[in-house]
């Protein structure tokens, strides 16, 4: 997932000017996003909050151009609340991804 981690780097660095304190935050911000709706995912009973949460993560990633989580919340979206599987690999993805280079 290094590959994923770089390039969410360098789709922050465009978007904050190359300066390295706001791609920081930016990042940080991203992670804390992500594991909220994650989380949120965790905690779904219902087709319903399932599906906002997969949204809200696909969107997520489709905004910061990070392309592996932004599949595996399609995944999230096509499955049924709870798929250990699905939220296996998002929290693995999510811990990739809160790597700092």
């Amino acid at each position: 997932m290094a590959y994923e981690g770089a390039s969410l780097d360098a789709n922050l660095a465009v978007a904050a000017g190359h300066d390295p304190d706001l791609v920081r935050e930016l990042r940080a911000a991203f992670i804390e996003s992500a594991e909220h709706q994650i989380d949120l995912l965790s905690r779904a009973r219902c087709d319903g909050n399932w599906q906002v949460a997969a949204m809200r993560l696909k969107g997520l990633a489709a905004s910061f151009h990070a392309d592996g989580l932004l599949s595996l919340a399609e995944e999230a979206v096509d499955t049924v609340p709870g798929d250990p599987s699905v939220l296996r690999r998002l929290r693995q993805m999510l811990g990739d991804l809160a790597v700092e280079p």
